[in-house]
């Protein structure tokens, strides 16, 4: 074989100099049905992003939309826990069937199928990806819209639930604290190279409300959250309050008990999608 010359005149349209880059999205199972796909990311681990992610399924769920949950974050799952779904989920000769929560939302997560969901994933990057993408072409799906709770980070399994899965768009989720921002930026800029709509930012933790007076008390500080958004022209979507009673509802599984508006301007926006 001739050395390539970049001259594509004297080639024939099989050299791989001239043929597209082919696409890496993988297909959803035949029998599966999803409407919309939005991630859920953050540049670091701890700013409350699967708090975001069920959240927000939750509220569409309320709206009267079938939801799904995919939890990305294989080696830290905790999508379960927080809406009580345990055991092990089954599959048929269609597909892996999502496990269900109390008001019919779907997910599907490594803690379920895993025999002890207390055991850890020490799996290579490769194989997580691999899970990953699995959760999207062998589950079977039935919803209006779908969250992908992203692992932190812009590592292989980011890239690949990039690559993989059609998102129509991301929501990134931050602190207050301006080196969150820094990473926040590290995220949003990751989006805009792999060419995924950015939704808008949240942030979470941004202040705790006085119990007696309501007052605003920003325990980590003025964030730099809004900055970051103005600086790629991006809507800050909420600021969600650290709040005492929404982790204990998570912590004993009933996510789906919470009250509270702060997403609704986030809801709005992926309803208008």
């Amino acid at each position: 074989m001739s050395e390539c010359t970049h001259d594509c005149a004297s080639c024939g349209e099989s050299c791989g100099e001239r043929q597209e880059p082919q696409s890496l999205l993988k297909e959803l199972n035949p029998k599966a049905h999803v409407g919309q796909v939005f991630g859920v990311v953050s540049g670091k681990g701890g700013v409350g992003k699967s708090m975001v992610t069920s959240q927000l399924a939750v509220l569409m769920r309320r709206r009267g939309y079938t939801v799904g949950i995919l939890d990305a974050d294989v080696t830290g799952p905790s999508i379960p826990k927080a809406f009580g779904v345990h055991g092990q989920a089954e599959g048929c000769e269609d597909g892996i069937c999502p496990m269900t929560s109390q008001t019919g939302i779907q997910m599907i997560s490594t803690n379920l199928l895993l025999p002890n969901e207390t055991d850890p994933v020490i799996w290579r990057g490769p194989v997580i990806s691999g899970v990953v993408q699995q959760f999207w072409t062998d589950v079977l799906w039935n919803c209006d819209y779908l969250f992908v709770d992203m692992p932190p980070g812009t590592g292989d399994v980011s890239l690949s639930v990039f690559q993989s899965i059609p998102l129509d768009g991301i929501v990134v989720v931050a602190s207050p604290q301006e080196l969150v921002s820094m990473v926040v930026e590290k995220a949003v800029k990751m989006a805009e190279m792999m060419e995924v709509p950015i939704l808008g930012l949240i942030e979470n933790l941004s202040y705790l409300a006085c119990p007696d007076c309501g007052k605003k008390i920003h325990l980590f500080g003025r964030g730099k959250t809004k900055e970051a958004a103005q600086r790629h022209n991006l809507p800050l979507l909420a600021e969600m309050p650290l709040d005492p009673a929404l982790a204990a509802q998570a912590d004993a599984g009933k996510i789906e008990s919470f009250r509270g508006g702060w997403l609704d301007a986030a809801a709005d926006l992926l309803e208008g999608k």
